[in-house]
């Protein structure tokens, strides 16, 4: 999945005579260059692989720190691989000609921003390999390329998915049940193609779904305040599609359905009572809706919903992971989750 950031107002170069720096209240270099890197955004890569590792902890009580951690670094090398072929597809497409922190923009080198985002790719998938070799079973790097695929589906010629508005589709798939399966099978390494693994009884499929729509979420926010570059290069995203109010009218229903899915999940008996912590989120997703459904129609000011998408994303994630946790650590093991 690929997101975007906060379009800066532009600044052009200082005439002769004048002083160089931005102006007040502009962005300065380093301040484009932030929004280019985008830190915020690595959470929507590990995040997943937190939560699966969580439900694999939860059902078996083991943890395999190493692979963990090779997952996770994998992980953000593979989604810095996305941000940064991104840039270069868009910047074939001419979509973000007004994205002044755009790396391509800022380097004026598409090449070399290719090269990085390839480079990128190769060692994230080297991480996987690695612990595929380690394990001698190519299962996690099988679903790892997939996801790959989806991504590159999503940005890439000849397909380029997101322009014809199924990247929000790809995203749920891609960063919800392949993403939060392959962490989990990394760490328990038991047969993952079966209905017993993937039902409303067991932990996998409510959490692989609430990661993937809040991690989608994140994606369909950064689309309100660009409608008229999407317009302008033929991009027909959700928003584009909806209108930023339908869009904005939407928003709500989705995010209540996260809270509704991990309830239906408590009461089938996927999901530990615990888990139920989620909800704690709910003031950080009341907050998002409100902003979006007040600033929808204005560029400036509803750009930073996807940063409040992130806040959502991180928050609904981190409590789901602790009720997880908490299931194995302090309630009774014939209470424990999946046992």
């Amino acid at each position: 999945m690929t997101t975007q950031s906060v379009k800066p107002h532009y600044q052009p170069p200082a005439e002769p005579g004048h002083q160089i720096g931005p102006r007040p209240g502009q962005p300065s270099r380093q301040q484009l260059w932030m929004a280019a890197i985008k830190p915020p955004m690595y959470c929507v890569a590990v995040m997943p692989i937190f939560v699966g590792s969580a439900v694999a902890y939860a059902q078996t009580g083991s943890f395999k720190m190493g692979v963990f951690i090779v997952f996770s670094l994998s992980a953000v090398l593979l989604l810095v691989w996305e941000n940064l072929t991104n840039d270069v597809f868009d910047a074939a497409t001419g979509i973000d000609e007004n994205k002044h922190h755009s790396l391509v923009n800022l380097t004026q080198n598409r090449t070399l921003i290719l090269g990085l985002g390839n480079g990128c790719l190769l060692l994230g998938i080297a991480g996987i390999g690695a612990i595929a070799l380690h394990q001698q079973d190519p299962t996690v790097l099988k679903i790892v390329l997939a996801c790959c695929a989806l991504g590159y589906l999503y940005q890439g010629p000849p397909f380029r998915l997101g322009y014809q508005g199924l990247g929000e589709f790809l995203c749920f798939f891609s960063f919800g049940p392949l993403a939060v399966g392959a962490a989990y099978y990394a760490q328990v390494q038991r047969p993952l193609w079966s209905w017993q693994v993937w039902s409303w009884q067991a932990p996998l499929l409510p959490a692989a779904i609430i990661i993937g729509m809040t991690t989608t979420l994140v994606l369909f926010c950064s689309h309100f305040h660009q409608v008229k570059d999407d317009l302008k290069a033929g991009k027909k995203s959700p928003i584009v599609r909806l209108g930023t109010q339908r869009g904005a009218l939407l928003l709500p229903w989705v995010c209540g359905s996260v809270f509704a899915v991990s309830l239906v999940a408590v009461v089938t008996g996927g999901l530990p009572k615990s888990a139920l912590l989620l909800w704690v989120s709910m003031p950080v997703a009341v907050r998002l809706c409100q902003h979006v459904l007040k600033f929808h129609a204005q560029p400036e000011q509803v750009s930073n919903a996807k940063f409040l998408a992130i806040h959502f994303h991180v928050w609904s994630g981190l409590l789901l992971l602790g009720g997880l946790l908490v299931s194995r650590l302090w309630l009774p093991t014939h209470l424990a989750v999946g046992l």
